[in-house]
């Protein structure tokens, strides 16, 4: 099952502990590069903060992972908002979290319970996807046995992109790859091999607030 989850829209999140004011962002990114060049703008916008922590993970088996406390206690920054990402289960993400400093030092355990909020709130506010590898497949067959196929792919949760009608009909679906045999054998067997499904190429798929996205990668 080759599917993951991952952020589609990032989203920001505040939390406050004795008036140190802790702002967390979320950002989708592909590489490290596009990473510090977020955290770059982050320096930017929040110029007068004290503090800039961050945790990234890129990638998949094995996945790439770094994080940073930037002049907080070790241990008590990065790690706490590696772990909000971890728990999420997510991948391709940068959290970062910025604080304005109240005047009141909050102690080990208070860095790491406000570190942890404020990747929470930030990540309950954005938009997690879980991208799905499989193919795109025109099904080709008559009137007659449209009903079935349209049934199966119900009973699947397939995707449908199109459906064009003339003397017969082609319905073009996404189809994860991990069900595509058996999706395969179900349309032949429901239309007695009447039916015809041509692969049109791999792709990577997921529904979005926007609707279905592809990306070719």
């Amino acid at each position: 099952m080759d599917r993951y989850d991952t952020v589609y829209r990032g989203g920001t999140g505040e939390y406050i502990e004795k008036r140190s004011r802790f702002i967390g962002q979320v950002y989708p990114v592909a590489s490290e590069e596009e990473a510090f060049a977020y955290l770059e703008e982050i320096k930017k916008k929040y110029w007068d903060a004290r503090h800039h922590c961050w945790a990234y993970i890129i990638g998949r088996n094995p996945a790439s992972e770094r994080m940073s406390d930037d002049g907080e206690p070790a241990g008590t920054a990065g790690k706490p908002i590696l772990e909000v990402i971890r728990g999420k289960g997510i991948t391709n993400v940068l959290v970062a979290v910025t604080r304005y400093f109240g005047g009141t030092l909050l102690g080990t355990g208070g860095l790491v319970r406000s570190y942890t909020a404020a990747s929470a709130e930030a990540l309950s506010h954005s938009v997690i996807i879980t991208r799905i590898f499989g193919f795109r497949v025109d099904i080709h067959t008559d009137y007659a046995g449209l009903g079935k196929i349209q049934y199966l792919i119900a009973q699947r949760g397939l995707y449908i992109q199109d459906t064009v009608y003339t003397d017969r009909v082609v319905i073009s679906v996404l189809v994860p790859e991990e069900e595509e045999r058996a999706f395969s054998k179900e349309v032949q067997e429901g239309t007695n091999g009447q039916a015809v499904m041509e692969k049109k190429g791999d792709c990577w798929f997921a529904q979005t607030e926007n609707g279905i996205q592809i990306w070719n990668e």
